[in-house]
């Protein structure tokens, strides 16, 4: 019984195995000068995988194998075929593949990282780096990468973005993970003589001979708050050149050392007194150190004293020498960089700010006088006469003249050749001056007439009519291009004498005044301070003058008219804001009467003068502060301003080559700043001209061919 079941068994257990044999090995892949699309079709149905063919996908296959395969075994020959053969499969919607020839299907979705992906699946895969830098690892791995991936490095994230096969990514993986460790040594190195910059320049330098596009095997960065550098690199650089430091270090070692500093940006007599102002502020214990004056230099000697500053670490000798904007220093190397590094942070570029300001003012005037003058007189009748201010001109003045005849005299005089009769007074003649300056100084239209009332008696009568109206727009933009923290002015204007007294001689027979000149016109001054963020803070003086005539036709003294504001502000750079201003609307009506007269009803009115005007005046007054960080913010900010003016001359004649372009070519010998140009722009220069043309931020020279340049010869 028991070796029947023996039996059994190992029959069962043979038939389980044909059976399970087929199962796990039940596909044979042996073709030979294949249609590729037919070999395609043949896996899709081994597979049951759905594939894409691209129209491009042309040629024959060959595949042998040397026993049944599963169904994965199946797949993964079938991509390592379609690789042999130049070819790849791209998953896409829906678990298809589309097969597609491989040159550029790196910029084709493909899978995201090599996890679980097949060996020859074209995958992306991103490899972070966590020592080396991103562009030096891409130099390194591009020659492992297939001619059908492709490899760039991500700078910001300082990391690697593959796209290739799975099993090459896999393999570059683990090149990544030897060669991404930090092996880089670093080391601070004190310095007690020489100064950290100079030591660190010295070795900047060692350190770039490995030629361009070599990297340097040391980092050297000074630290000027503790006189010290700090070394990183390849460990034995860092070792030599942590001890080159200490050899220049102590050699550095050694009495007083005379550097000349030559200033770049700064005055050195301005700079002086700030150094000496240092050197001096410290204890008075110790000894002092002398100065020899050599020509025309000025100096400063420093005591050494016990504070923790510069006074602490020993005598020292600042100078300067007129002519050079240098300073002079005489002290121990410890000194000397100390006053060095002041030196350099106060020597740097000033920027500067350009400030305009814009002058509106919009005036409007009207005026109207309309009223009569009535005069009567006679040897029998009482004088009367109705005389207002506003009216012109004046009737009494016109009567004096009529009557001036009445107080001349006449007189004859004779000699022994002839006989000569003359008639005048000094009162008619003062009165006939009058009467003439009365109707000269009009103003309006006026229309009079006498008539006599008997023998003895005169009527006369004047009526004036006035219409005044006045209308002004006035815009006025004077600008300004002043130094960082300096004060600058302009005006546009005159010098007017002004009479501030009058004073008699000794013997008070001799009367002369005393005058004084005053500015008129458009004044601007301002100091500006640039802030953080941008943002310019100015005190500043707008004034706006002009004269506005004689108080009167008797009293010949000026009015001026003054509009100024005096204020400080924080504009922003590049904003306009409103300084200030004044919204005016002044309306005046006047009626001077004959009492009882004037009040009657229509009659009334030839007793009567009317006045009306009316004065509105909107003045505003605003600011522009722009910064110039540095010299490509100035060129740019002259070409705008030079293109201004310049298209200004070339509307009034666009066939002549403008002025202003050949007074600085001409006179000054040098190019004009750039201008931007338009495509429809014509060009016109002088024979031999290089005119200067900005197109799209692009400055160019471009010489004019001999042929083609307009002009007289």
């Amino acid at each position: 019984m028991l070796i029947l079941f023996a039996r059994f068994c190992a029959i069962l257990a043979l038939c389980t195995g044909l059976l399970a044999t087929p199962l796990s090995a039940q596909h044979t892949l042996n073709v030979r000068d294949a249609d590729i699309r037919a070999f395609v079709q043949d896996a899709a149905k081994v597979t049951g995988r759905t594939f894409i063919i691209d129209s491009r996908v042309q040629g024959k296959v060959s595949v042998v194998t040397d026993r049944p395969l599963s169904r994965s075994e199946y797949f993964e020959i079938f991509l390592s075929t379609l690789r042999a053969n130049n070819l790849v499969a791209i998953p896409s919607a829906r678990g298809a593949y589309r097969i597609q020839p491989a040159d550029g299907a790196a910029s084709q979705p493909s899978r995201i990282g090599s996890r679980g992906a097949e060996a020859n699946q074209l995958v992306t895969e991103v490899v972070r780096l966590k020592s080396i830098v991103a562009a030096e690892a891409l130099e390194t791995l591009r020659p492992l990468v297939s001619k059908q991936g492709s490899i760039t490095a991500n700078r910001n994230a300082n990391s690697l973005v593959i796209v290739d096969y799975a099993d090459n990514i896999r393999r570059v993986r683990r090149l990544v993970g030897e060669i991404d460790r930090d092996s880089a040594a670093s080391t601070i190195i004190n310095l007690k003589n020489a100064g950290a910059r100079e030591i660190a320049t010295s070795l900047q330098a060692l350190a770039a001979q490995g030629g361009e596009g070599v990297r340097a095997p040391v980092t050297v960065v000074p630290i000027d708050s503790s006189n010290s550098i700090a070394l990183r690199g390849d460990p034995g650089a860092v070792s030599r050149f942590a001890q080159m430091a200490r050899e220049l270090d102590q050699r550095a070692e050694s009495g007083t050392e005379i550097r000349v500093h030559r200033l770049d940006y700064a005055n050195a007599e301005q700079l002086l007194p700030v150094i000496e102002n240092l050197l001096g502020s410290r204890g008075t214990s110790g000894g002092a150190a002398t100065v020899i004056p050599t020509g025309n230099s000025e100096g400063a000697a420093a005591p050494a004293g016990s504070g923790n500053g510069i006074a602490s670490r020993g005598p020292a000798i600042v100078t300067r020498l007129e002519g050079t904007n240098a300073i002079i220093v005489a002290a121990n190397p410890d000194v000397q960089r100390m006053i060095g590094e002041l030196i350099r942070q106060l020597d740097t570029r000033q920027e500067q700010v350009v400030v305009e300001a814009i002058i509106v003012e919009i005036s409007e005037s009207l005026a109207r006088e309309l009223g009569v003058q009535w005069l009567v007189g006679g040897e029998d009748v009482p004088f009367a006469v109705t005389n207002f201010s506003n009216a012109s001109p004046n009737i009494v003045d016109v009567a004096g003249g009529l009557l001036a005849d009445q107080f001349d005299t006449t007189t004859t005089t004779t000699t022994d050749t002839a006989t000569t009769v003359t008639t005048n007074s000094s009162v008619g003649d003062s009165l006939r001056q009058n009467a003439a300056d009365a109707v000269l100084g009009a103003r309006g239209g006026f229309l009079g007439f006498a008539t006599s009332l008997g023998s003895s008696t005169v009527l006369g009568a004047i009526i004036n009519a006035i219409q005044s109206d006045t209308d002004s727009n006035v815009l006025s933009t004077p600008s300004l291009t002043v130094n960082n923290n300096l004060k600058g002015s302009i005006l546009f204007g005159q010098e007017i004498p002004v009479s501030t007294g009058e004073a008699l001689s000794n013997n008070f027979d001799n009367a002369f005044r005393t005058i004084q000149r005053q500015n008129v016109g458009i004044e601007l001054e301002v100091t500006p301070q640039i802030n953080a963020g941008d943002e310019v803070r100015m005190e500043l003086r707008q004034q706006v003058s002009s004269i506005a005539g004689p108080v009167s036709d008797d009293f010949n003294e000026l009015i001026i008219n003054k509009r100024e504001i005096n204020t400080t502000v924080t504009v922003g750079d590049g904003e306009i804001i409103a300084l200030g201003g004044l919204l005016d609307d002044n309306e005046r009506r006047t009626i001077q009467k004959i009492p009882f007269l004037g009040d009657i009803p229509i009659i009334g009115e030839l007793f009567k003068s009317r006045g009306r005007s009316r004065v509105k005046t909107n003045l505003m007054v605003f600011i522009r502060p722009t910064i110039l960080k540095d010299p490509n913010d100035a060129r740019r900010f002259s070409a705008s301003r030079y293109g201004y003016i310049r298209e200004r001359q070339l509307a009034r004649d666009p066939d002549l080559e403008p002025s202003l372009d050949a007074l600085v070519r001409d006179y000054l010998g040098t190019v004009p700043p750039a201008v931007p140009s338009r495509p429809d722009d014509q060009i016109i220069s002088a024979s031999g001209a290089t005119p200067v043309i900005q197109d799209s931020e692009t400055i160019e020279q471009i010489p004019l061919p001999a042929s083609e340049t307009s002009g007289n010869p």
